[in-house]
């Protein structure tokens, strides 16, 4: 079988299709805080291909690009807890279940938003899909 993801993110498997956008729309509200301003740095995105899902770090989607990445062991320790939590959410079942469990961030290394607070804050991804 075809490694549509070049070993790259946690691949997770959604109930039905409804669950893409929820998780998309989520991802958006959880990341790295700016300490001065209200600013959330999206760390994950969902991707589709080929019929498989997976959570990746925006450093994994320039990997995939096939440029430069920075990725650290402290970016794929937040990939991993917010993969975790999303889990725990029932928003995904984990299929890469041996991919998360190290390393992996502390709640402390995340900021999540809130739906209803999401207004107060500029919600910025560092890497924008399809462009």
């Amino acid at each position: 079988m075809e490694d549509v993801f070049k070993g790259l993110g946690v691949r997770v498997k959604l109930e039905d299709e409804d669950d893409f956008l929820i998780i998309k729309e989520t991802l958006t509200r959880m990341g790295v805080s700016s300490r001065k301003e209200n600013k959330l740095f999206q760390s994950c995105h969902i991707l589709h291909k080929k019929g498989e899902y997976a959570i990746v770090h925006f450093k994994e989607l320039f990997i995939l690009d096939g440029l430069e990445s920075d990725i650290s062991e402290s970016d794929v320790g937040r990939r991993n807890l917010i993969a975790k939590l999303l889990e725990e959410w029932e928003l995904c079942d984990i299929i890469d279940t041996d991919r998360i469990k190290e390393p992996l961030a502390s709640m402390g290394q995340i900021k999540i938003l809130s739906h209803k607070n999401k207004h107060e804050w500029e919600l910025i991804p560092k890497y924008h899909i399809g462009k």
